[in-house]
């Protein structure tokens, strides 16, 4: 079962997706991940990818795609694979016609498409306050998903760390981007009859519960 996850920064996608993990077995995939990994490391990618990151520009679809695609040729051929969760890709229409094609190519497809809608004045609070762990990326809030120890990760025990790119004015420039461009994808998906709206602004546990309601009626 191949899933993507739709929200703005902030909406909770992360932490939504490890859920799905534990609960389903599926693969979570964020591209904002990979595309750090490759800066990290120093890749071709990585190196072209970089001043659209700091920037908070959207990466240039053909530096993307071929990432996200790439992962989940891997992901597919592991033993016991039981699909994906796509976390911050596709971002526009090309992106999401380019991987149903590459999907449908190989034989796959996306199942189903959930909304994580959360108010702006909302997001532009969650993520001031967001907190990301060193050692695998965790993610917590200040507001709505504290650590139990400050500055340390509840599950591995590393460092948090605020992002580069939560500052007041990329986080206003990523909001911009998504209530602009990304939205669209929501009638993308609904005309195929895949999205499910969730109500993001809630606690984290009710979130999951109506997401794995939605996914059951699915499968």
């Amino acid at each position: 079962m191949n899933i993507i996850m739709i929200g703005a920064q902030g909406s909770g996608k992360g932490t939504q997706a490890e859920a799905l993990e534990r609960a389903l077995g599926l693969k979570p995939c964020s591209s904002g991940d990979l595309l750090r990994e490759h800066i990290a490391k120093g890749t071709e990618l990585g190196l072209k990818a970089k001043p659209y990151v700091e920037r908070g520009d959207l990466v240039p679809d053909e530096l993307v795609i071929g990432m996200i695609l790439d992962f989940l040729r891997a992901s597919q051929a592991q033993p016991g694979a039981r699909g994906v969760i796509l976390d911050g890709f596709p971002r526009n229409i090309p992106q999401a016609e380019k991987l149903d094609a590459e999907l449908a190519a190989a034989g796959q497809r996306i199942d189903a498409v959930i909304s994580l809608e959360v108010p702006r004045e909302l997001l532009q609070g969650r993520l001031s306050g967001r907190w990301v762990c060193r050692a695998q990326g965790h993610v917590y809030n200040a507001q709505t998903n504290p650590p139990r120890v400050a500055g340390v990760c509840d599950v591995d025990g590393s460092e948090l760390y605020q992002r580069s790119d939560d500052t007041p004015e990329k986080i206003e420039r990523r909001l911009d981007i998504f209530f602009r461009e990304t939205v669209k994808l929501l009638d993308y998906y609904e005309r195929q009859g895949k999205l499910t709206r969730i109500n993001g602004a809630r606690p984290i546990d009710e979130v999951t519960r109506d997401m794995l309601a939605a996914l059951g009626a699915r499968r």
